[in-house]
């Protein structure tokens, strides 16, 4: 790639990717302020790495990978496991290229497994080896999922089962 920075500022950084990395986070947790933590997380983790890049898709994936693993520590925390579920799934705030659809709160309406798969295929345009690798699952798995979640979406949508 001619146009690949190496250095590039946390402030561009941002820019870029602080609507993937929030949006997957969200997907994880359900939850807008677990998402912004996990998203500020990431960030830091970006800082205080020292990390060379080969291209801007190795940087991009590396912070999809350090997002999912976020979440998934955030999940294994003493935190997370004693404290009530707040219900801010209707409060999903991606920006404004997504327009709020009945598929945007069908998608919504997946469980949280099912939301990751569909987001990083279908928003992020992630291949199924590509989303294979940032959630360290087989082939099979990731393809499975996304059929159930069609499947579900199918039912979902056909059964209007959400609210707006």
């Amino acid at each position: 790639m001619n146009d690949f920075k190496q250095d590039i500022s946390v402030k561009e950084l941002f820019s870029m990717y602080s609507d993937m990395i929030y949006r997957i986070a969200f997907a994880r947790t359900g939850n807008r302020y677990d998402a912004e933590d996990i998203m500020e997380n990431t960030f830091l983790k970006y800082i205080k790495c020292n990390k060379k890049f080969r291209e801007e898709e190795h940087r991009k994936a590396w912070l999809l990978k350090v997002t999912v693993n976020s979440c998934n520590s955030f999940f294994t925390s003493g935190w997370s496991k004693h404290r009530a579920q707040l219900d801010d799934a209707r409060e999903i705030s991606y920006s404004t290229e997504f327009e709020k659809s009945e598929v945007y709160y069908a998608v919504a309406a997946l469980p949280e497994k099912y939301r990751v798969v569909v987001h990083l295929f279908y928003y992020e345009e992630m291949s199924i080896e590509e989303i294979c690798e940032i959630l360290g699952a087989k082939e099979s798995t990731v393809k499975s999922q996304l059929h159930r979640a069609r499947e579900k979406l199918k039912e979902i949508l056909k059964e209007e089962q959400y609210e707006f």
